[in-house]
């Protein structure tokens, strides 16, 4: 949902506080309708495949451990309501290297998300012309792009580009629609099947839980099931504009997770009661049907709504567009906030006189396309935007853990009851879906990663070279945890029977990892920066977010 920015005012402290105008509907649909994108789209059949009816477990405890993470963000965005949070949150409790690293791997997760809607749209289109073909990919069914459908991705992209280059002003506003009628579309579809067809031995014919609880896990991972939650930092990111953030932040985040989980639960069962049963004679991870490259539109027309079918391939062209426009302007905002701090080349903080971080943008873009490569179908990049951005948000509650000491009399207006207890929860939620997305994704996310600390060493040396300030990147605050956090979950996931070696088993994971988290969490807890330094970095950040407001205008949300 796309919201614009009022012009920063001054406040009496001196700071600059924005205009609060979003009440708590507003932002509480702000969150849900970022959150219904494309994963609702293939979600159910995937996760049916991979988990049978018990794929409506993965739905609800995928919620359940997205409330945990989110709950953290709810904390710290109303505490500082700055844009680029999840990136500037680190930066005021450990340094510069926690902030380049969560940075990197945000921007990662992001510029991952343009492609994934491109390849989603492709994929139902495919009922028009051959943009993907099918593939059995490690005993499942990918709908990889064709030659076709690479060029047709290509143009997509860069009319992202152009559209956030000339108009994405008038597409914000245009967007404030498109939540409703995502809303609509989905909430239809679910009444639909239920009341056309509903067959109730399809829950139990083939086994209600067939791969057991290792199936409902890997369906959270890698099935679209988290995916498709990942928009409620929204009503984080609009912290700094509703009126009264103490009340209306926790609702836009639990209330948003809440209501989009019973409508995915809903989804989820009313897709396996409208299956044809004959379609599990071979059991739910052989399960196809006629074009089901578009799940939801094949099921409309294999019940005779064929006016359904016709919705669904239209909105599968304008959620994956909402969505992936926005993400365009997301991802370029992020490097330019990296190259204006010294994170990145300073050429990725140039704007034009549109106020438009152009360079930024074609990094984007060009990055987006040669991720068509490794990830040339949705089924193969939604793993590794989950696992990235999940990665991404573990930081959250190990910043949270150390304010509550850095500046325990900073004013809270939401203040999460329990303790450790949440914060540890959020963490241990992260590292389980990273663990559970499986080793054939993550191997590729650590190797970004590895590339982004190559990239960091190259700007130092260049930066050396040229004479260039650099900023203090406290080694020690952030590399004494964030280094064995990473090392650790590429170790785990490596040795997983989760694609990896299978030396470490799934009854044995979860306590592995349990330890594992307690050791990183209290690591974190012992090496934050000092009461002193804390205030100078959020002084530092909140700077950084006025010029950036300044510059860039509203961000579309």
């Amino acid at each position: 949902m796309a919201t614009q920015t009022e012009p920063r005012g001054e406040a009496g402290s001196g700071g600059h506080d924005l205009r609060r105008h979003i009440g708590r509907v507003g932002l509480l649909f702000a969150s849900v309708g970022s959150i219904i994108g494309s994963g609702w789209l293939f979600g159910a059949l995937n996760a049916s495949q991979t988990a049978g009816p018990a794929a409506i477990f993965s739905w609800a405890i995928g919620a359940i451990m997205i409330l945990f993470i989110g709950l953290c963000y709810a904390e710290l965005g109303t505490m500082f309501p700055l844009s680029g949070g999840v990136v500037r949150f680190p930066h005021m409790s450990y340094g510069s290297f926690a902030s380049y690293t969560t940075g990197w791997i945000t921007w990662v997760a992001c510029m991952s998300v343009a492609p994934i809607e491109v390849e989603g749209a492709l994929q139902y289109a495919t009922k028009y012309a051959p943009f993907t073909e099918a593939h059995e990919l490690s005993g499942g069914t990918a709908h990889t792009l064709t030659a076709l459908g690479l060029v047709v991705a290509v143009i997509a992209m860069a009319v992202f580009v152009v559209i956030n280059y000339v108009g994405i002003r008038w597409f914000a506003r245009v967007n404030n629609v498109l939540v409703w009628w995502k809303l609509f579309i989905i909430i239809l579809v679910i009444l639909a099947f239920l009341f056309t067809e509903f067959n109730t031995d399809n829950f139990t014919s083939q086994g209600f839980m067939p791969a057991g609880w290792h199936g409902v896990f890997t369906a959270i991972a890698t099935s679209g099931v988290v995916f498709s939650y990942l928009g409620f930092r929204q009503g984080i990111e609009l912290a700094g504009e509703t009126d009264n953030p103490r009340k209306n932040v926790p609702l836009a985040v639990i209330g948003s997770v809440v209501i989009t989980g019973i409508i995915y639960v809903l989804l989820q069962v009313a897709f396996i009661g409208s299956l044809n049963p004959s379609d599990l004679a071979d059991g739910w991870s052989k399960l196809s049907f006629a074009d089901d490259f578009g799940p939801l539109a094949a099921m409309a027309t294999i019940l005779g709504l064929g006016w359904l079918a016709v919705l669904l391939y239209i909105d599968a062209i304008i959620s994956p567009a909402d969505t992936g426009l926005i993400y365009i302007t997301v991802t370029s905002r992020i490097s330019y906030a990296m190259g204006r701090n010294g994170n990145a080349p300073r050429s990725l903080a140039k704007t034009t006189n549109r106020g438009v971080p152009l360079v930024s943008m074609l990094v984007s873009f060009v990055v987006g396309l040669i991720l068509f490569l490794p990830f040339p179908s949705w089924q193969q990049l939604v793993g590794f935007i989950t696992s990235a951005t999940v990665l991404s948000f573990g930081s959250g509650p190990l910043v949270l853990a150390a304010m509550r000491r850095q500046i325990p009399d900073q004013e809270r207006p939401f203040r999460l009851p329990g303790g450790h207890v949440i914060p540890f929860l959020g963490f241990l939620s992260s590292n389980l879906i990273v663990y559970w997305t499986g080793w054939e994704t993550n191997y590729k996310l650590f190797l970004a990663v590895i590339l982004g600390f190559v990239l960091l060493g190259v700007m130092m040396l260049v930066n050396r070279a040229r004479g260039q300030e650099e900023p203090d990147w406290n080694w020690t605050a952030g590399a004494a945890w964030y280094l064995p956090w990473l090392g650790g979950l590429a170790l785990w996931s490596w040795m997983s029977d989760y694609g990896g070696k299978g030396w470490l088993h799934f009854a044995d994971a979860i306590p592995v990892l349990v330890v594992f988290s307690a050791v990183i969490y209290y690591i974190a807890y012992r090496v934050r920066l000092t009461p002193a330094e804390v205030e100078e970095h959020i002084a530092e950040s909140r700077r950084e977010a006025e010029i950036e407001e300044e510059e860039l205008g509203a961000m579309p949300a």
